[in-house]
């Protein structure tokens, strides 16, 4: 570490942006399909559950945050109530999930942008977004601040359109697109087709959709004004990601059966193909793309300061804390880009092995982090009434993914990562108790 500290560029309006940016991109526009295929209408049950966990958990990081914003957030509070292998464990786990979903989005865009110029290669694609977005995260936190300010703010500008556009549909007030009623959510296998196992089912999915948010306390350590801006950051995230996701299934379950065939695929690209909007898929396609690059964007900033608070705390290789002259952790940023081209490559040369083997292997690292925050918060601040349900909400679908065929592999791939974490946190505190020597003090 050179002793220098980040910079202080962002603000107020750009922390909540960024949050948006990590949390609102293919889990919602691509990965609810799945979601809704499983439970039918009944998403708007999962995705209720989903975001009351999900607030109970912001709830608690914005409090420990705002009380202590320091760099790598979640971390760092784990790490006070239980000691390095806690916060090793969830800046690892964090940083895994936010470096592999980097690839996975680069990927997935790649794939929409070569639908339109196939003379150019997915991997030139690829090169390009990548390269975009590491200078971005290198130019300074201000101007990546403001870059995702306006990335994330097209996108909700298109949800709120989407949203505006069903309830026109659906008070029968757009000419030739008759309202469908209820007739969607009750007569097509009705409101659970599949039970309350297809709604579990969506609730593991809207779990890993809302990951993402937990960004909004890691940059606060970067704000002008880092207490405030948490405390308003945290509130805004919740009631707009609560909007937009709830507001969302709500139209899609409503204006078009659940069933029926591209809504697994592209749910909001068959909502405007049923109302009959010109180019409705390319203007969807045009839509994910954007939020799958602002997630980039998002993804590749949280998972450099993450990496950047590891390396302040002894658990990662000193060389990657290095700060350029604008207090930017480039050293940080390169590494965790570095990491998405690679993983980039891994899913190009073995596309149904390694790649997939990633993904799962990160599958439950949101849920493990989640319970580290509510843990975290019971042991800081005492007896938690929030803190409780969380836990037991969490076990909750951690329980279920275990019993659930089609979700074991990624809970048993996550708990074998989580392990090998344990054990090098083991082997670390082991080598420090011989020499005597402890942690690096992180900076602010």
């Amino acid at each position: 570490m050179t002793g220098r500290v980040l910079g202080a560029g962002l603000r107020q309006r750009h922390l909540a942006m960024i949050a948006l940016g990590g949390a609102i991109g293919a889990g919602l526009f691509v990965g609810s399909g799945v979601g809704i295929a499983a439970a039918g209408p009944g998403i708007l049950v999962a995705y209720a559950l989903a975001g009351v966990l999900t607030v109970l958990v912001m709830r608690m990081l914005g409090e420990m945050s705002a009380a202590r914003p320091v760099t790598g957030s979640f971390a760092e509070h784990a790490r006070r109530a239980f000691g390095p292998w806690a916060g090793l464990l969830a800046g690892w786990m964090y940083w895994a999930l936010l470096v592999v979903s980097v690839a996975a989005e680069a990927v997935a865009a790649a794939h929409i942008a070569g639908g339109w110029v196939p003379a150019v290669p997915g991997w030139a694609w690829v090169a390009v977004f990548m390269s975009v977005f590491t200078v971005s995260n290198l130019a300074g936190v201000r101007n990546f601040g403001e870059l995702e300010f306006w990335f994330a703010g097209l996108k909700i500008a298109a949800i709120a359109g989407f949203l505006l556009l069903g309830v026109v549909v659906l008070a029968g007030l757009l000419p030739g697109s008759p309202s469908p009623g209820a007739a969607h959510l009750l007569h097509d296998g009705g409101f659970l087709p599949h039970g309350w196992h297809g709604v579990a089912v969506g609730v593991v999915a809207a779990v890993f959709a809302f990951g993402g948010l937990e960004t909004v306390t890691i940059a606060a350590a970067e704000c002008e004004d880092p207490v405030r801006a948490v405390r308003a950051g945290v509130r805004a995230v919740m009631w707009r990601v609560a909007v937009c996701y709830l507001g969302s299934m709500a139209v899609i379950v409503t204006l078009v059966p659940w069933n029926a065939p591209g809504v697994a695929d592209g749910p909001y690209a068959a909502v405007m193909d049923r109302i009959g909007v010109p180019g409705a898929a390319d203007l969807m396609k045009a839509v994910v793309l954007v939020a799958l690059l602002s997630a980039m964007n998002a993804n590749i900033y949280g998972s450099s300061r993450m990496l950047y608070a590891l390396v302040g705390r002894g658990d990662a290789p000193r060389v990657l804390g290095r700060l350029g002259r604008s207090g930017v952790p480039y050293a940080a940023v390169l590494a965790s880009a570095a990491f998405g081209f690679v993983s980039v490559v891994l899913s190009m040369v073995w596309p149904r092995t390694v790649f997939p083997f990633l993904l799962h292997s990160i599958g439950a690292a949101i849920l493990i982090v989640w319970a580290l925050i509510a843990a975290s918060h019971l042991r800081l601040g005492g007896p938690s009434v929030r803190a409780l349900v969380a836990l037991a909400g969490i076990g909750a679908v951690l329980a279920f993914m275990l019993g659930d065929a089609d979700s074991r592999t990624q809970l048993l791939t996550t708990g074998g990562w989580a392990l090998a974490l344990l054990v090098l946190a083991w082997v670390r505190s082991l080598r420090n108790a011989r020499t005597g020597r402890g942690t690096d003090p992180l900076p602010s």
